[in-house]
């Protein structure tokens, strides 16, 4: 199989042509604009430009219920524009994909630079309790197994599933093989117009409305937080490299940053979550072998704080703010960090 010269935004087009997408919606935003620039080419793929954010994840939520596997990417000025929605989508337990490249921010913040800020926006950003899967790759070939996983896991879990990427990794060039032998999962659901269904974002039951039974409120939240559980257990993707010497550290990063992290596997054991969300249940484990959890990150500790309280234990925190990922500075921030210690 030949290796193909991809940008990142390209492996997401590509992968999740692979993966069965059939229709695409979206409102051209940087650093995301090179997905839908890609697929609007593909011609089996309907693909429309809406007006804005809030229009294209209600574009797809209605495809999705059509029968069609969907899709919109944008950054997180449009993240924060479709939360209403998501939280409609998953109270009607509808299948997408929704990908979110992330730049500074908050508000149109640093349009072309990476930052890491939408970390806890991706679990609570809508109201109510739901439970999403949340993917967040750290290369080109990442982004292409990732979306395939994303699509995959959408149609098990019957919910919108969210792959993260960051301006740095989906403006990336590499060179990946681009294997087609992954097993993709097919639509189960039978499309709207089939039988009598009734979709809401009502409490509800088996499609009925029930908005004043408690009872009933608490199993359905119950059943979906199950759901989602199970789902998320057959993609349990996580990194974890053991040093070679000892050391009383775990150093944890992901997306762009974990890149960097690499260049001090010889002093720290090195752990990557690839599935964001719910939290890799394997990181209590692998934490409780060393005193010191660093956790570096492109935001102001938003990670950090749901590791804290997974581990129940304090964890040191390494900002990384501005969209500069400079090898330097790292290097400064961890040493100054461990004469502290």
């Amino acid at each position: 199989m030949p290796k193909q010269l991809l940008q990142g935004n390209q492996a997401i087009a590509t992968a999740a042509e692979v993966a069965g997408l059939k229709f695409f919606a979206g409102y051209p935003i940087t650093p995301a604009s090179e997905i839908i620039h890609e697929i609007v080419n593909k011609k089996h793929i309907k693909v429309l430009q809406m007006e804005d954010e809030i229009a294209s994840i209600n574009a797809i939520i209605g495809a999705s219920l059509a029968g069609l596997k969907a899709m919109t990417a944008t950054s997180g000025p449009g993240f924060s524009l479709m939360q209403e929605s998501i939280g409609l989508a998953h109270m009607m337990e509808v299948p997408i994909v929704i990908v979110n490249v992330q730049r500074v921010g908050p508000s149109t913040g640093m349009p072309t630079l990476p930052a890491q800020g939408d970390i806890i926006q991706c679990i609570h950003g809508s109201h109510g309790d739901y439970f999403p899967i949340v993917f967040y790759p750290n290369s080109v070939l990442e982004l292409y197994k990732y979306t395939i996983a994303a699509f995959n896991a959408a149609e098990e879990s019957q919910s919108p599933v969210i792959l993260l990427s960051d301006g740095y990794i989906s403006h990336l060039y590499e060179t990946i093989i681009l294997h087609r032998d992954f097993e993709i999962k097919k639509r189960s659901r039978p499309p709207l117009g089939t039988g009598n269904r009734h979709f809401t974002g009502l409490s509800h039951e088996n499609s009925v409305p029930k908005t004043s039974d408690i009872d009933n409120y608490r199993r359905l939240i119950a059943r979906l937080h199950e759901k989602q559980q199970l789902t998320a257990r057959r993609y349990n993707y996580y990194e974890f490299l053991a040093c070679s010497k000892e050391t009383d550290t775990l150093l944890i990063s992901y997306g762009a940053l974990s890149r960097i992290a690499y260049y001090f596997k010889d002093d720290f054991a090195l752990y990557r979550p690839v599935r964001l969300f719910p939290v890799v249940e394997e990181i209590k484990l692998i934490a409780s072998r060393y005193k010191r959890i660093l956790i570096m990150e492109m935001n102001t500790g938003q990670y950090a704080h749901e590791i804290e309280r997974i581990l129940h234990r304090e964890v040191e925190f390494i900002p990384i703010l501005g969209g500069r990922i400079d090898l330097k500075e790292i290097n400064q921030k961890i040493y100054e960090q461990r004469q502290s210690f």
